[in-house]
């Protein structure tokens, strides 16, 4: 039997259980835990094909110093000494770190303890800071802690489930099918999307409301009026737990219905609609995301939907309640470390002089920071003046991330002395570091991580770790201790971290915080290692048990009760003649985050292979855009080069860029380049979701699509885009120029012998030329050009990298672009999860598969993770359109 190994995905936040099993030849493979409450042996595409990510191809395997090999000793030794000199000159906050929410709570505890204890700052922020320090910010201002209040299964139990700013079928694909699962046995629950764009979770609701760019705000606002007026407010909760509604109302109530019309977007009978729902159904649980934190009045979004939950006493029952779906695997247990440049560990106030001194006590540090340090923003542009000299970045690249991105990489480079701490070598950010340090990564990693719904679950080793890779709490560990902090960093383990981190949550507690999991700070080695998630708090001597917080009050503010929040209307509308397009950012169903894990599964990147932007087919015509050709988009900030995806599901005036691609894998794709550093004053979080834009035609003389057993080195191209493929390598083309030779690009670009001479075809009219290498009877390369979009059969011409090739009537098939007739051509895909494209679909949909069910049975297509059901759906209703007319 497969050794098995009981551990979590590392992927969004919510953190499914994952078996991985290793066979007697080493092959590795990944299911879903069926005892896992995060997912009951769910995956979604991206959990499914974990095992295609963890290939030691671009693994930085050693430290570098200077590029160059170095040991441990003389890669720690030089960065302790870099950050000791540096504050010594120039004070604590002239040094800075930047975190992940890819990290262990192991590894963020002791980075936080290191910076904020024992440097003296609080620089230390982390890349959750772009993904849900609004809803901290908007939590703490109402509860007076960051406590997400209810649990999954409230989704379960709801009657009414709003989804505003979450596209859950995609990004949180395992809640959606617990979400999709409850409706289908309780079809009288209803669902609400709210999002500018008709997403593929709109197929499961009954109300979608494509709300303006930020109108989120005036939405929630006139909803609480509406309450308030009506029977569904509480007025006992109100007066026994609450403070500030008659503010908050006040605020409300001064917004008319035509200005509620005006901001929003909305019709009026929708928004009737919807303000009925909300007032005449109890159970109702409001799921935000990132279109609700990723704004410059993220926090207020987030006020604005607590504060008609406060008014109708809906908060921390069975079925009731706001809840944050958090990105990242471990942005909670970041939170609860203090891994923001805003918070203590453990839940407790930078700015609350009690909370610094117990912190100090605690940690029996020479110092305790004093005062908020920089919010990832501001962090970069201190890098940038000078003000922060000695930076180290761990597990996450931020020259794609961050907004304004080509500043951000500009002010890396300009640093004085740059540390990186990653698993690959070649990431947009490593390539300016100083100091490289190799990391393990998922699979070698061993801590703990907590999701969305507060549920601490195991991370587990069950590969040896490369070459002298090292896990970041070691690394952090051994600097300190060269800092001359011995005793504080003397962890002998991974549970002896947890264990101090447990016990300082219970360390003058008494209730007073909700973080606290004291019954884990007696925990030996053997108990870690069996640990089985439990969701927090889990006070010492309690046993583990499903929680929910505030049903009767007992918020954590010094009087016991909540606050209302009497929030702004913001400005909304970006837009000018130069930039007349509202640019909104975010991901995509089979990539995570810049791609450095991902982009190594063929399978990931079947669906969609290269960056695009969706536009609606009006504003396309209108500026000369087509389906399938690139256009430019440009801010001040900068410019990318895209696909167009012309679609009815974006609003006009709005584009959608997802923001996974970076230099690895396309020209000029990392769309933060043009997004602003705009932020929340409150979270500091940026605006990814509303960025003014212009969007023009980029113009190409030919446009190509290539297929290579060998990944290219140097794409000399205009535009390019790369995605691995079974068997070797796809790659979209576009050139301004033609070249003097094409095989001889093509011998170039692949790296093909000299001497070895294309298979070709070429039309001097039409401009169609197509080029296959072979080397014996395989194919090695191929190159299809033409002067519009190629329109040849790309999983058919990728499926030939693996086919032999000693007939010659199959190679003369590839040259002409199309398959043979009794070859069928898939189509695009649709369903990654078991390979299954749109032909296979529609031939199902004409064999008397008139249903997602019935496609499911005959091909298996979404019956794995579901992220594709949608998809399915509309091509059956197109086939039975088209059959009808």
């Amino acid at each position: 039997m497969p050794a098995e190994t009981k551990t979590t995905c590392p992927y969004c936040g919510v953190g499914c259980g994952v078996i991985a099993s290793i066979d007697d030849d080493g092959k590795v493979s990944v299911k879903g835990d069926p005892d896992h409450p995060s997912n009951y042996g769910r995956l979604c595409s991206k959990g499914s094909a974990l095992a295609e990510t963890i290939d030691l191809d671009d693994r930085l395997l050693y430290p570098e110093v200077g590029g160059q090999r170095a040991d441990w000793d003389d890669a720690l030794d030089l960065v302790a000494k870099r950050f000791s000199e540096t504050v010594a000159a120039h004070g604590p906050d002239s040094v800075a770190f930047y975190v992940s929410g890819q990290l262990l709570t192991e590894d963020y505890y002791v980075a936080n303890k290191l910076m904020k204890g024992f440097m003296g700052s609080a620089n230390i922020d982390t890349n959750s800071r772009l993904c849900m320090s609004s809803s901290v910010a908007g939590h703490r201002r109402a509860f007076g802690s960051d406590t997400v209040p209810g649990t999954y299964e409230d989704i379960e139990l709801a009657d009414l489930v709003i989804l505003t700013g979450s596209n859950l079928a995609w990004c949180h694909p395992v809640l959606y099918q617990r979400l999709a699962a409850a409706k289908a046995e309780r079809p009288g629950m209803k669902v609400v999307v709210i999002d500018p764009r008709r997403t593929m979770t709109s197929d499961i609701a009954d109300l979608h409301l494509a709300i303006r760019p930020d109108g989120d705000v005036a939405l929630f606002t006139g909803l609480l009026a509406r309450l308030a007026q009506s029977s569904a407010i509480d007025q006992n909760f109100i007066a026994l737990h609450t403070e500030g509604f008659s503010d908050a109302f006040a605020e409300a109530s001064a917004l008319s219905f035509g200005d509620l019309l005006d901001k929003t977007g909305l019709p009026a009978m929708q928004l009737r609609e919807f303000f009925r729902l909300f007032e005449t159904t109890e159970k109702v649980v409001t799921c935000y995301s990132q279109g609700v934190n990723q704004s410059s009045s993220g926090t207020d979004k987030v006020n604005a939907i607590i504060n008609c939950h406060l008014a109708t006493g809906r908060i921390g029952r069975p079925g009731m309640g706001p809840f944050s779906l958090t990105g990242q695997p471990n942005a909670m247990g970041g939170r609860e470390v203090g891994g923001l440049a805003n918070m203590l560990a453990a839940h407790m106030a930078i700015e609350n002089a009690g909370d610094r001194d117990r912190v100090q006590r605690f940690w029996k540090s020479p110092v305790i920071a004093e005062r908020p340090g920089l919010k990832a923003v501001d962090m970069f542009r201190a890098v940038a003046d000078g003000r922060v000299k000695a930076l180290w970045i761990m597990a996450t690249n931020p020259v794609v991330s961050m907004p304004d991105a080509d500043a951000v990489e500009a002010a890396i480079k300009a640093c004085p002395f740059v540390v990186v701490s990653d698993v690959l070598k070649l990431t947009d950010t490593a390539r300016h570091a100083d100091v490289l340090l190799p990391s393990v990564g998922w699979g070698e990693k061993d801590g703990t991580v907590t999701n969305s719904e507060r549920r601490i679950s195991r991370q587990r080793g069950f590969l040896p770790s490369p070459g002298e890779a090292k896990p970041d709490w070691w690394q952090m560990a051994e600097v300190g201790r060269r800092m001359g902090f011995a005793e504080a960093f003397s962890f002998a383990s991974r549970a002896s971290i947890f264990a101090e981190h447990a016990a300082l949550s219970s360390f003058e507690n008494n209730g007073s915080r909700d973080f606290d999991i004291g019954a884990c700070e007696e925990i030996t080695a053997d108990d870690y290692d069996a640990l089985s998630p439990f969701q927090w708090p889990q006070p010492a001597g309690s046993a583990p048990q499903t929680s929910r917080f505030f049903a009767k009050g007992g918020f954590f503010h010094a009087d016991g009760k909540a606050r209302f929040v009497a929030v702004k209307m913001p400005v909304s509308d970006r837009t000018s003649a130069e930039f007349p397009f509202t640019l909104n950012t975010g991901r995509i169903r089979d990539q995570w985050h810049t791609m450095t894990r991902t982009g190594k599964s063929a399978r990931l990147s079947a669906h969609i292979a290269e960056p695009f932007a969706e536009i609606h087919p009006r504003d396309a015509i209108e500026i000369g855009v087509s389906d399938a050709s690139l256009v430019e988009i440009e801010s001040p900030q900068g410019k990318v080069t895209v696909r167009a995806l012309v679609t009815e599901r974006q609003a006009r005036g709005s584009l959608f860029v997802p923001m996974h691609w970076n230099d690895s894998f396309a020209a000029k794709a990392r769309i933060d380049t043009v997004v602003a550093p705009l932020t929340d004053p409150f979270s500091g979080q940026p605006a990814s979701k509303n960025v003014a834009v212009a969007a023009r035609p980029f113009k190409a003389s030919r446009y190509g699509f290539a297929v290579s057993v060998a990944k290219p080195q140097h794409l000399e191209a205009a535009y390019w885009a790369l995605a691995k493929a079974d068997g070797g390598w796809r790659m979209e083309l576009a050139f301004d120029d033609a070249a003097e030779d094409w095989a001889d690009w093509c011998r170039a670009t692949f790296d093909i012998p000299a001497d070895v001479e294309p298979l070709g075809y070429a039309d001097q009219t039409s401009g169609d030329l197509r080029l296959a290498f072979f080397d014996g009877d395989r194919l090695i390369a191929a190159l299809f050009l033409a002067r519009q979009p190629v329109a040849v059969a790309r999983n058919w011409a990728i499926a030939q990298l693996s086919a032999s090739h000693g007939n010659m009537r199959k190679r003369f098939a590839l040259v002409a672009g199309r398959p043979g007739a009794n070859t069928p051509d898939p189509g695009a895909t649709v369903c990654s999860c078991f390979g299954v494209g749109v032909n296979q679909i529609v031939g199902a949909v004409r064999n008397g598969c008139h249903s997602v069910e019935a496609v499911g049975k005959a091909l298996n297509a979404g019956t794995n993770c579901g992220s594709c059901r949608a998809e399915i759906r509309g091509i059956i209703d197109g086939c039975l359109a088209t059959a009808a007319e």
